[in-house]
């Protein structure tokens, strides 16, 4: 339950059960997916992210009759992973300099701040700023903030690439409705 209920918040899709593998999609759905690992239990929230809509169905769970769980500890903590991997893709994945340039300039700001402070106590107090641990912290602050700020370039650049060379659209469309019915206020959809 606790793993549906954080599957749920994380992903935006609310399901009873995202361990059920008793699952029915259309076909031009599951044409247009690519899943690694264990993602095959995120089915529901990437169609949801390429606009389909779902609907759950109940059904009748009976016990196990025969050998044991193969689910152990071990086995959530890759599902976590991947929750944290389809978070990402979900959110993030055309725009990777939103995660990490922003975190980056979060980070270089504070150190540099700080990089600030402490160059004021030297040049105005004439304090002596060597050997303090705030010195080392702002200055892996600044660093931490600029290999942020160049993980998210990186980033953006293999996105283009990936959806460039593989003909990838960033988004799914459902339905082209041509201009002249648009215009004479046809298909409403």
């Amino acid at each position: 339950m606790l793993a549906n209920w954080l599957i749920s918040v994380t992903t935006g899709v609310r399901l009873h059960d995202y361990g059920c593998t008793l699952k029915a999609y259309r076909r031009e759905v599951v044409e247009n997916l690519r899943l690694y690992g264990e993602l095959h239990r995120f089915i529901p929230a990437i169609a949801s992210w390429m606009g389909i809509s779902l609907t759950e169905v109940k059904t009748n769970h009976r016990p196990r009759q025969f050998g044991r769980s193969k689910y152990t500890i071990a086995r959530t903590v890759r599902v976590l992973l991947d929750l944290i991997t389809v978070k990402f893709f979900l959110s993030f994945r055309t725009k990777p300099i939103q995660v990490f340039g922003l975190l980056g300039l979060a980070v270089g700001t504070v150190g540099g701040c700080l990089l600030a402070y402490l160059a004021g106590l030297k040049l105005f107090m004439g304090q002596q700023i060597g050997g303090r641990p705030l010195l080392l912290l702002s200055v892996l602050l600044v660093l931490l903030g600029i290999q942020l700020v160049g993980m998210g370039l990186l980033g953006e650049m293999v996105a283009r690439v990936y959806h460039e060379s593989q003909g990838k659209p960033i988004y799914m469309v459902k339905k082209i409705i041509p201009a002249e019915q648009v215009r004479a206020g046809g298909d409403k959809a």
